[in-house]
């Protein structure tokens, strides 16, 4: 995709006196996300998207048009571009999917605006109805979307409580009121102002200063990604690393 990527702004180019369309399918502001896996973090801020691979988290931001989300797919980090109507890998081997005007990424799949869903091979998948304001793919596989302020299981079409944002479990996800993760050693949150650790019954166990951001698990160790690309690598205890 990146070495198309002249090829496919060629249309747009010549159509730059006309009315557009911008990267956000719903005309708001690109929004601020972030995906994780073990070999590394993606993220989209303001519509531009970068990867930083593990263990050196060196970000790389290719030059493509504005995105609205980030997911991994096996090794490759992808972006979605609804702008130009595909998905892109960000590093590695340029690769391209034509998918329309997506709004969501998970691991899986990229759901479209009406909830209609492709995956990564180009191919019709199950989606929901509606526009997804965030998707993500369980450790067992199964995708959910946050619907309406709700979470959805997209097997089934059901959906469960309010929630923010999804949270990734050691087997499932669930909603959130803000972004955290859950893992073996417990659940760490961020409130916009710091980064804790919480026990099973919620208590605070460790408390550092933290601002925006999103947060996930990367191997072994916690990372977190803020709007402006700035990367901080956490052991179980909060100890920078």
């Amino acid at each position: 995709m990146r070495a198309l990527l002249p090829s496919l702004l060629a249309p747009l180019l010549l159509a730059a006196c006309a009315p557009t369309q911008t990267a956000s399918p719903t005309g708001a502001a690109p929004p601020f996300r972030a995906a994780f896996s073990d070999l590394g973090v993606a993220w989209t801020s303001g519509g531009r998207a970068c990867v930083a691979r593990a263990p050196s988290f060196s970000p790389v931001c290719p030059t493509i048009p504005r995105a609205t989300d980030v997911a991994w797919q096996g090794e490759d980090a992808w972006a979605a571009l609804p702008g130009v109507g595909v998905t892109v890998t960000l590093d590695r081997a340029a690769r391209t999917v034509n998918v329309g005007q997506v709004v969501a990424l998970s691991s899986t799949r990229a759901y479209r605006e009406d909830g209609s869903a492709v995956t990564y091979g180009g191919q019709p998948a199950p989606g929901v109805l509606g526009a997804p304001e965030a998707a993500l793919t369980s450790p067992q596989g199964e995708d959910f979307v946050l619907l309406a302020g709700r979470v959805v299981r997209v097997a089934t079409q059901t959906g469960s409580g309010s929630a923010a944002f999804l949270t990734l479990t050691p087997d499932s996800v669930v909603g959130a009121a803000q972004p955290q993760v859950q893992t073996p050693s417990g659940t760490y949150h961020l409130t916009g102002q710091r980064l804790e650790r919480l026990d099973a019954t919620g208590r605070v166990l460790a408390s550092v200063p933290h601002g925006e951001g999103r947060i996930g698990v990367v191997g072994a160790q916690l990372v977190t990604v803020t709007p402006s690309g700035q990367i901080r690598v956490f052991g179980p205890d909060l100890r920078l690393r």
